[in-house]
């Protein structure tokens, strides 16, 4: 049994919850329970705090788990990352109040800055040579510099909607954050196998998204360029139809892909262009 930690509530809660449906794995609704074991796969969920998680990971209460780079990096705990998950992607950045002119990092040299990533920051400031305060608050992080806590903060950014609203801008972004899964650096060969095939099902899911499976019917006099249009897995897959003088041609696009040569397709002679979505794809 492979034990996974994933955060309690928020989005990367969400997002995990997710990716583990898509994977296959069946979980209770259970509330109020910290452990809960999987129906159909050899894994439990551990339910904890983010900043928890490095350090339950670290020390073998968990095996492995889902969290933020962002968290893992500021924890600095003994355990690695052995995949980036590619959701609930955030930003680390160095901001300070709109209206003031900003020559370059320098500018922070005997300033003060708020933050909940002390570590992080201090990392950051010592690799360029800069000399300031750091003031570790937690929770509220955008607010400091209105109320005399900071010259300016360092924190998470998503849309930057926050701080516009609190009348800052963002002038360093340090880190760029995205879910990661980690592991204990001492899983033992069962739990190593587990681990694979989870990996295994995770790529799967994360391969088949923003991704259409895409079906026309192509005549023959206009399948040549129809076909230079068209990317890949290896390459389309065409089949004659039942109709003199036609083929099916079948691929896999990105979304944005298909929205770009949907027209050109047309334009060139395919008819009937369906656009399914994919649920799982293995490369």
């Amino acid at each position: 049994m492979l034990r996974i930690a994933i955060q309690s509530k928020g989005r990367l809660f969400e997002d995990c919850m997710d990716l583990l449906k898509e994977a296959g794995i069946k979980l209770s609704n259970a509330k109020r329970t910290l452990l809960i074991p999987s129906s159909n796969f050899p894994v439990e969920v551990l339910y904890l705090r983010d900043d928890d998680i490095p350090e339950c990971v670290a020390n073998g209460v968990a095996d492995v788990g889902i969290v933020g780079l962002n968290e893992f990096s500021e924890r600095e705990k003994d355990a690695k990352i052995v995949k980036e998950l590619g959701f609930s992607k955030c930003r680390l950045s160095l901001a300070i109040p709109a209206l003031i002119d900003y020559p370059g990092v320098e500018w922070f040299n005997g300033k003060t800055i708020a933050t909940s990533y002390p570590n992080i920051l201090r990392r950051f400031l010592d690799s360029k040579g800069v000399k300031a305060s750091i003031h570790v608050i937690t929770g509220s992080v955008e607010i400091s510099p209105n109320i005399g806590l900071g010259d300016g903060i360092f924190d998470i950014v998503s849309s930057g909607s926050t701080l516009v609203s609190n009348r800052l801008k963002e002038v360093e972004v340090v880190v760029e954050s995205q879910a990661v899964l980690i592991a204990n650096n001492n899983l033992d060969a069962e739990k190593q196998e587990i681990l694979e095939e989870l990996m295994f099902r995770f790529d799967a899911v994360r391969s088949a998204e923003d991704k259409k499976y895409v079906m026309m019917n192509v005549p023959d006099e206009s399948l040549e360029a129809v076909i230079s249009m068209l990317p890949g897995v290896k390459a389309p897959t065409v089949i004659k139809l039942a109709t003199e003088g036609w083929h099916a041609v079948h691929t896999v696009i990105t979304e944005k892909a298909y929205w770009q040569l949907v027209g050109k397709l047309k334009a060139a002679g395919a008819e009937g262009i369906l656009a399914l979505n994919i649920e799982k794809m293995v490369l």
